[in-house]
Protein backbone atom coordinates (compact mmCIF):
# COMPACT_ATOMS: atom_id res chain seq x y z
CA UNK A 1 0.00 0.00 0.00
CA UNK A 2 1.33 3.28 -1.09
CA UNK A 3 2.85 5.51 1.75
CA UNK A 4 2.86 9.08 2.01
CA UNK A 5 4.74 11.31 5.10
CA UNK A 6 1.76 12.92 6.67
CA UNK A 7 -1.60 11.58 7.13
CA UNK A 8 -3.95 12.73 9.30
CA UNK A 9 -7.05 12.00 11.29
CA UNK A 10 -9.98 13.36 13.22
CA UNK A 11 -12.36 11.11 15.60
CA UNK A 12 -16.25 11.94 16.47
CA UNK A 13 -17.57 10.00 19.35
CA UNK A 14 -21.66 10.26 19.05
CA UNK A 15 -24.14 9.52 22.05
CA UNK A 16 -26.00 10.81 24.64
CA UNK A 17 -24.58 8.38 26.83
CA UNK A 18 -20.98 10.01 26.76
CA UNK A 19 -21.92 13.27 27.48
CA UNK A 20 -24.55 12.03 30.34
CA UNK A 21 -21.24 10.23 31.58
CA UNK A 22 -23.54 7.02 32.08
CA UNK A 23 -20.97 5.70 29.95
CA UNK A 24 -17.39 6.11 29.60
CA UNK A 25 -16.03 6.82 26.45
CA UNK A 26 -12.54 4.04 25.84
CA UNK A 27 -12.79 4.49 21.63
CA UNK A 28 -10.43 7.50 21.76
CA UNK A 29 -7.92 5.99 23.53
CA UNK A 30 -7.62 2.94 21.24
CA UNK A 31 -8.65 4.41 17.71
CA UNK A 32 -5.77 7.04 18.34
CA UNK A 33 -3.15 4.26 19.48
CA UNK A 34 -4.17 2.07 16.41
CA UNK A 35 -4.34 4.52 13.88
CA UNK A 36 -0.80 6.56 15.03
CA UNK A 37 0.96 3.34 15.65
CA UNK A 38 -0.47 0.53 13.01
CA UNK A 39 -0.96 3.08 10.21
CA UNK A 40 1.45 6.37 10.71
CA UNK A 41 -2.12 8.10 10.71
CA UNK A 42 -1.92 11.15 13.21
CA UNK A 43 -5.10 12.22 15.42
CA UNK A 44 -5.17 15.73 15.58
CA UNK A 45 -8.71 16.45 16.93
CA UNK A 46 -11.26 14.45 18.79
CA UNK A 47 -15.14 15.68 19.58
CA UNK A 48 -17.51 14.09 21.55
CA UNK A 49 -21.25 15.16 20.15
CA UNK A 50 -24.78 13.90 20.76
CA UNK A 51 -27.20 12.20 18.59
CA UNK A 52 -28.50 14.93 17.06
CA UNK A 53 -28.79 15.21 13.50
CA UNK A 54 -28.20 18.87 12.60
CA UNK A 55 -24.91 18.51 14.79
CA UNK A 56 -23.36 15.60 13.31
CA UNK A 57 -24.37 16.56 10.01
CA UNK A 58 -22.41 19.99 11.18
CA UNK A 59 -19.32 18.31 12.36
CA UNK A 60 -19.13 15.29 9.82
CA UNK A 61 -18.96 18.02 7.22
CA UNK A 62 -16.79 19.85 9.19
CA UNK A 63 -13.93 17.21 10.09
CA UNK A 64 -14.39 15.71 7.03
CA UNK A 65 -12.92 18.65 4.82
CA UNK A 66 -10.35 19.09 7.36
CA UNK A 67 -8.22 15.87 7.63
CA UNK A 68 -7.70 12.84 5.34
CA UNK A 69 -9.94 10.84 7.58
CA UNK A 70 -13.00 11.04 9.90
CA UNK A 71 -14.12 7.97 12.39
CA UNK A 72 -17.31 8.23 13.80
CA UNK A 73 -18.06 5.78 16.71
CA UNK A 74 -21.95 5.35 17.81
CA UNK A 75 -25.06 5.69 16.23
CA UNK A 76 -25.47 2.72 13.72
CA UNK A 77 -27.25 0.14 16.08
CA UNK A 78 -31.24 -0.56 15.51
CA UNK A 79 -32.61 1.81 18.24
CA UNK A 80 -34.90 4.92 17.36
CA UNK A 81 -31.63 7.34 18.44
CA UNK A 82 -29.10 5.50 16.18
CA UNK A 83 -29.12 8.15 13.31
CA UNK A 84 -25.32 8.43 12.40
CA UNK A 85 -26.06 6.15 9.59
CA UNK A 86 -28.72 8.48 8.21
CA UNK A 87 -26.99 11.72 9.00
CA UNK A 88 -24.51 10.66 6.92
CA UNK A 89 -26.44 10.27 4.14
CA UNK A 90 -28.12 13.70 4.37
CA UNK A 91 -24.43 15.34 4.81
CA UNK A 92 -22.89 13.99 1.47
CA UNK A 93 -26.60 13.54 -0.29
CA UNK A 94 -26.42 9.77 -0.65
CA UNK A 95 -29.75 8.02 -0.90
CA UNK A 96 -30.11 6.42 2.50
CA UNK A 97 -31.67 2.66 2.49
CA UNK A 98 -30.88 -0.45 2.86
CA UNK A 99 -27.61 -1.78 1.41
CA UNK A 100 -27.83 -5.09 -0.70
CA UNK A 101 -24.64 -6.92 1.05
CA UNK A 102 -25.66 -5.63 4.70
CA UNK A 103 -28.45 -6.94 4.21
CA UNK A 104 -27.79 -10.48 3.33
CA UNK A 105 -25.40 -10.72 5.98
CA UNK A 106 -27.87 -9.35 8.65
CA UNK A 107 -30.28 -11.72 7.34
CA UNK A 108 -28.26 -14.65 6.92
CA UNK A 109 -26.60 -13.93 10.60
CA UNK A 110 -30.44 -14.02 12.39
CA UNK A 111 -32.08 -16.18 9.68
CA UNK A 112 -35.38 -14.76 7.69
CA UNK A 113 -38.03 -15.76 10.97
CA UNK A 114 -35.49 -13.33 13.70
CA UNK A 115 -34.82 -10.79 11.12
CA UNK A 116 -36.92 -7.80 12.62
CA UNK A 117 -37.43 -4.62 11.76
CA UNK A 118 -35.10 -3.63 14.57
CA UNK A 119 -32.37 -5.96 12.76
CA UNK A 120 -33.19 -4.45 8.93
CA UNK A 121 -32.36 -0.95 10.34
CA UNK A 122 -28.63 -1.94 10.83
CA UNK A 123 -28.65 -2.55 7.01
CA UNK A 124 -29.47 1.19 6.15
CA UNK A 125 -26.82 3.53 5.36
CA UNK A 126 -25.85 5.65 2.37
CA UNK A 127 -26.24 2.85 0.11
CA UNK A 128 -23.07 3.28 -1.95
CA UNK A 129 -20.88 3.01 1.03
CA UNK A 130 -18.00 0.49 1.35
CA UNK A 131 -18.65 -1.87 4.42
CA UNK A 132 -15.58 -2.67 7.20
CA UNK A 133 -16.99 -6.08 8.12
CA UNK A 134 -17.88 -7.19 11.49
CA UNK A 135 -16.57 -10.56 12.90
CA UNK A 136 -18.34 -10.52 16.08
CA UNK A 137 -21.68 -9.19 15.51
CA UNK A 138 -22.32 -9.23 11.75
CA UNK A 139 -23.60 -5.93 11.63
CA UNK A 140 -21.01 -4.25 9.72
CA UNK A 141 -19.46 -0.83 10.02
CA UNK A 142 -18.98 1.67 6.53
CA UNK A 143 -17.19 3.77 4.86
CA UNK A 144 -18.89 7.11 3.00
CA UNK A 145 -16.01 9.28 1.31
CA UNK A 146 -13.10 9.47 3.53
CA UNK A 147 -15.57 8.83 6.89
CA UNK A 148 -15.41 5.77 8.74
CA UNK A 149 -18.61 4.62 10.63
CA UNK A 150 -18.22 1.94 13.48
CA UNK A 151 -20.24 1.08 16.13
CA UNK A 152 -19.89 2.24 19.67
CA UNK A 153 -19.44 -0.72 22.24
CA UNK A 154 -15.46 -0.80 22.61
CA UNK A 155 -15.16 -4.78 22.17
CA UNK A 156 -17.08 -4.72 18.79
CA UNK A 157 -15.21 -1.79 17.81
CA UNK A 158 -12.17 -3.36 18.14
CA UNK A 159 -12.61 -6.66 16.36
CA UNK A 160 -13.37 -4.92 13.51
CA UNK A 161 -10.61 -2.30 13.29
CA UNK A 162 -8.05 -4.26 11.19
CA UNK A 163 -10.99 -4.08 8.19
CA UNK A 164 -10.05 -0.72 7.87
CA UNK A 165 -7.08 -0.91 6.64
CA UNK A 166 -7.76 -2.17 3.14
CA UNK A 167 -9.45 1.39 2.69
CA UNK A 168 -6.45 3.70 4.25
CA UNK A 169 -3.50 5.24 2.09
CA UNK A 170 -1.00 4.76 5.23
CA UNK A 171 1.48 7.89 6.55
CA UNK A 172 4.92 7.09 7.49
CA UNK A 173 5.01 5.16 10.76
CA UNK A 174 5.36 7.41 14.13
CA UNK A 175 8.37 7.01 16.60
CA UNK A 176 8.00 7.74 19.89
CA UNK A 177 10.48 8.17 22.95
CA UNK A 178 9.72 8.80 26.59
CA UNK A 179 12.50 10.38 29.06
CA UNK A 180 11.31 10.49 32.55
CA UNK A 181 12.86 12.71 34.60
CA UNK A 182 12.82 14.15 38.44
CA UNK A 183 11.83 17.40 38.45
CA UNK A 184 9.17 19.93 37.57
CA UNK A 185 7.58 21.42 34.32
CA UNK A 186 8.59 25.17 35.54
CA UNK A 187 12.52 24.24 35.73
CA UNK A 188 12.70 22.53 32.16
CA UNK A 189 9.99 24.34 30.42
CA UNK A 190 12.09 27.13 28.69
CA UNK A 191 14.50 24.56 27.58
CA UNK A 192 11.65 22.55 26.45
CA UNK A 193 10.43 25.41 24.27
CA UNK A 194 13.33 25.95 22.93
CA UNK A 195 14.63 22.69 21.58
CA UNK A 196 10.77 21.97 20.16
CA UNK A 197 11.14 25.36 18.13
CA UNK A 198 14.82 24.13 16.87
CA UNK A 199 12.61 21.13 15.63
CA UNK A 200 9.25 22.21 15.15
CA UNK A 201 8.80 21.23 11.26
CA UNK A 202 9.94 17.30 12.06
CA UNK A 203 9.33 16.60 16.50
CA UNK A 204 6.32 17.13 19.09
CA UNK A 205 7.39 17.18 21.78
CA UNK A 206 5.44 16.95 25.13
CA UNK A 207 5.95 17.10 28.79
CA UNK A 208 3.37 15.19 31.31
CA UNK A 209 3.94 15.71 35.43
CA UNK A 210 3.86 12.25 37.36
CA UNK A 211 3.84 11.22 40.74
CA UNK A 212 5.96 8.04 41.81
CA UNK A 213 7.91 6.97 44.32
CA UNK A 214 7.30 9.72 45.97
CA UNK A 215 8.62 12.32 43.79
CA UNK A 216 7.30 14.52 41.43
CA UNK A 217 8.76 14.23 38.22
CA UNK A 218 8.17 15.21 34.59
CA UNK A 219 7.88 12.72 31.15
CA UNK A 220 8.75 14.04 28.07
CA UNK A 221 7.70 12.13 24.80
CA UNK A 222 8.88 13.12 21.92
CA UNK A 223 7.80 12.28 18.47
CA UNK A 224 8.19 11.66 14.90
CA UNK A 225 8.64 10.06 11.56
CA UNK A 226 12.14 10.82 12.00
CA UNK A 227 15.03 8.30 13.52
CA UNK A 228 17.21 10.65 12.85
CA UNK A 229 15.51 13.63 14.21
CA UNK A 230 14.74 12.00 17.65
CA UNK A 231 18.54 10.97 18.02
CA UNK A 232 19.32 14.95 17.69
CA UNK A 233 16.73 15.73 20.13
CA UNK A 234 17.88 12.98 22.45
CA UNK A 235 20.87 14.79 22.15
CA UNK A 236 19.93 17.96 23.17
CA UNK A 237 17.59 16.16 26.21
CA UNK A 238 20.70 14.71 27.68
CA UNK A 239 22.76 18.47 27.45
CA UNK A 240 19.66 19.58 29.54
CA UNK A 241 20.09 16.71 32.17
CA UNK A 242 23.90 17.72 32.40
CA UNK A 243 23.18 21.31 32.71
CA UNK A 244 20.41 21.15 35.46
CA UNK A 245 21.70 17.96 36.94
CA UNK A 246 18.67 16.06 36.69
CA UNK A 247 18.12 12.32 37.64
CA UNK A 248 15.80 10.09 35.29
CA UNK A 249 14.00 7.40 36.04
CA UNK A 250 13.54 4.45 34.15
CA UNK A 251 9.77 2.07 33.68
Amino acid sequence: MKKIKKVNAAILIIGNEILSGRTQDKNTIFLSNWLNSKCGILVREVRIIPDVEKIIIKNVKNLSKKFNYLFTTGGIGPTHDDITAKSIAKTFKIKYGYHKEAYKILENYYGKKNFNDGRKKMAKMPITSKLIYNPSSAAPGFVTKNVFSLPGVPSILNSMIDNCKKYLVKGSKVHSKTLNLFTVESNISKKLGIIQKKFSKDVDIGSYPFFRLGKIGVSVVYRSTSLLKLKQVSKELNNLIKQKKLKTLKI
